[in-house]
């Protein structure tokens, strides 16, 4: 069992309608039928919305999609209409809050890998394979991959695991000529956010997107290149075999394994709330991947 350990009531703005609760955004529709975007501060790990919230957090992964989103305007168009306030929205909805066209959506994660880690690495050490995709022998956690690969999942609910398919799964699901297209667009947004991160001493190890359909345009939606879809690595401390330090929430997973949380993972249990110094450095991790991207100091 997992999900929410305690699901939040949405909250109502007069001519807004509530569509859905996710793991970190709440989405409504206004009355000219736009998608109204809202990111909260929740986080989650090992699909679990945790109970305890990282202060700014849903500001800084929208500062930071719109900061990405100008960065590949030349590449694929985006969905964001607005960011402005929708009247009778609460104060706190400001910064966090995006107005979107209504997609099409495509019901596949697009995940780009340019390095092995995480699930990748699993399947890699059982059959040398990623989503099917044969790799080169001798590669260790961390190991950058030979070119980026689209390694595609399904998209699941709250409080289950995204699951990888093949691209052929992919292409049988939404045709031939979408998967092509959703291949290419993702391996060209990753490879330019690689590059830009790379300048600014990040590695972007891999991340996730989401497209939809306007008419017969493909659309980037959600969220883009966030430390919430992406693995960021420093640059000066990446040392393949081995975990690398990250600036994702993997210090909240690292803190809910350990002997001081005293949560079993494998239990049906809900994980317990975060103490205070892990929620300081969690924040300070998303700050600190914002400013070295963007260049711009978090107030």
């Amino acid at each position: 069992m997992s999900g929410f350990v305690e699901k939040p009531e949405p909250i109502q703005v007069p001519g807004l309608v509530h569509l859905h609760t996710g793991k970190v955004r709440e989405l409504y529709q206004n009355e000219a039928g736009d998608l109204v975007m809202v990111a909260s501060d929740r986080i989650s790990a090992f699909d679990w919305v945790l109970p305890t919230e990282i202060p700014d957090k849903g500001r800084v992964l929208t500062q930071l999609s719109l900061w990405w989103f100008d960065q590949l305007a030349d590449l694929v168009p985006n969905h964001v209409l607005s960011t402005e306030l929708p009247a009778g929205a609460p104060a706190d909805w400001a910064g966090r809050t995006l107005v979107c066209k209504s997609l099409q959506m495509v019901p596949v994660e697009c995940v780009a890998r340019g390095y092995l880690t995480g699930s990748g690495l699993v399947e890699y050490n059982e059959s040398r394979t990623v989503c099917g995709l044969a790799l080169p022998e001798g590669l260790v956690d961390g190991s950058e991959l030979p070119a980026p690969i689209f390694t595609p999942a399904t998209k699941a609910a709250v409080g289950e695991h995204d699951e990888n398919v093949s691209y052929e799964e992919v292409a049988r699901q939404v045709g031939a000529d979408t998967a092509a297209r959703l291949r290419q667009a993702t391996l060209a947004v990753y490879s330019r956010g690689r590059d830009i991160a790379r300048e600014r001493g990040i590695i972007l190890a891999d991340t996730k997107f989401e497209f939809g359909f306007d008419g017969d345009s493909l659309v980037l939606a959600d969220e883009v290149l966030t430390a919430d879809s992406s693995r960021f690595w420093p640059a000066d401390q990446w040392q393949p075999g081995r975990a690398q330090p990250s600036y994702d929430k993997q210090y909240v997973r690292d803190w809910l394994t350990s002997a001081e949380s005293g949560w079993d993972r494998k239990s049906e249990q809900p994980p317990p709330a975060l103490p205070q110094e892990v929620v300081e450095a969690t924040r300070a991790k998303y700050v600190e991947a914002y400013e070295r991207l963007t260049g711009i100091s978090w107030t």
